[in-house]
């Protein structure tokens, strides 16, 4: 039976600090859920709350209808997954898949299907008889999923599983994280991350964290396209948060330019902050358009990267791959469409986001 997550005003200190501050998020059973943030924003404490390496401080953790918040690890039904594999050198594949059920005590007539199953899931039958010195760093995290599948727990937690392998094969092991989540819809999967990649790739719904709080929550697309703050904007996909204020009969002021985009019923003279995504600003003659010099441009294959120093302002614009780039120093114009542009409340803005 499908069981969901439930944290109920979470909060946890150590020695006096504040790490995780009145938490509360609902995973939905079936559901995969990233909590994304950057380093110290409480996402892994809250995944630790869950699997009951960390006692909360205040409120209540619920898996499924069960309040787990004083259950030890092994009697909450759910399986982990670390960075590091932790997985056992002395024993070879198929006995570290077996440790959880062992440990759980399961039948032994069981364990052998249940390994086997679980290896196949993953890729990894080929390999039941190796230890893991002999396997890939990606072949060697197929096991540790392995043997957190094996226990069929109703929640998978998986603590940054991919952070410790190269591009490639991160790339492998997204492609066959979505697989199994397409596999195992009963499964629910609390993922931390503070790769955006990874969040925007497998997520049904990310949770943004920072400073020990819940910023934000919602899908991938609508986080994406639609942020409900700067901070999101900023560490979900990467954006241009500029500092506006909102013109009399609509649109907004940037410096001594007025740009024509929605105030969403904000008061004139109100300050606000105006998000343009990069790859949606263009360069050259438009609407919404920004003189500016030449800051910086970067190759990145596919795409140029272009810095352009606005009225003391950093734009940003990801274009296809130019045939001829402007020099430093360069005057230029970008633009961008108003329905691509979002106004959010003033706070942090003036610069880049995470790209």
């Amino acid at each position: 039976m499908s069981t969901g997550i439930r944290f109920d005003g979470v909060s946890v200190a150590y020695g006096g600090n504040t790490v995780l501050e009145s938490f509360g998020l609902t995973v939905e059973p079936g559901e995969f859920m990233a909590l994304l943030g950057p380093s110290g924003s409480g996402k892994t404490t809250a995944l630790r709350a869950v699997a009951g390496f960390v006692r909360p401080t205040a409120g209540r953790v619920f898996i499924g209808d069960r309040d787990v918040t004083d259950l030890p690890p092994h009697r909450r039904g759910i399986g982990m997954v670390v960075q590091q594999y932790a997985l056992f050198p002395h024993m070879k594949v198929d006995a570290n898949v077996a440790f959880g059920l062992k440990a759980r005590k399961a039948p032994r007539s069981e364990i052998a299907a249940r390994v086997a199953e679980a290896l196949e899931m993953t890729g990894m039958s080929a390999y039941a008889g190796r230890y893991p010195r002999e396997l890939s760093g990606g072949q060697q995290q197929r096991v540790a999923v392995a043997r957190a599948l094996a226990v069929r727990p109703g929640v998978l937690l998986l603590d940054e599983p991919l952070s410790a392998l190269d591009a490639q094969l991160r790339s492998g092991m997204l492609a066959e994280l979505a697989r199994l989540h397409r596999e195992l819809p009963d499964v629910s999967m609390l993922y931390v991350t503070h790769d955006q990649i990874e969040a925007l790739t497998l997520a049904d719904r990310i949770a943004v964290m920072d400073g020990g709080r819940l910023q934000d929550c919602g899908t991938p697309q609508d986080l994406y396209r639609r942020p409900g703050t700067a901070f999101t904007a900023s560490f979900v996909g990467g954006a241009n948060l500029l500092p506006v204020t909102v013109a009399d009969g609509g649109g907004v002021h940037l410096g001594g330019t007025r740009l024509d985009v929605a105030a969403g019923g904000a008061a004139a003279g109100a300050p606000a902050t105006l998000c343009v995504r990069p790859h949606l600003v263009g360069l050259g003659e438009g609407p919404n358009a920004l003189r500016g010099t030449v800051a910086e441009v970067q190759w990145r294959g596919a795409t140029h990267r272009l810095c352009v120093d606005v009225a003391g302002h950093r734009v940003t614009a990801d274009l296809r791959e130019l045939r001829e780039t402007p020099p430093l120093g360069t005057e230029v114009t970008v633009h961008f469409a108003a329905h691509d542009a979002v106004l959010l409340p003033a706070g942090a803005g003036g610069g880049e986001g995470r790209g």
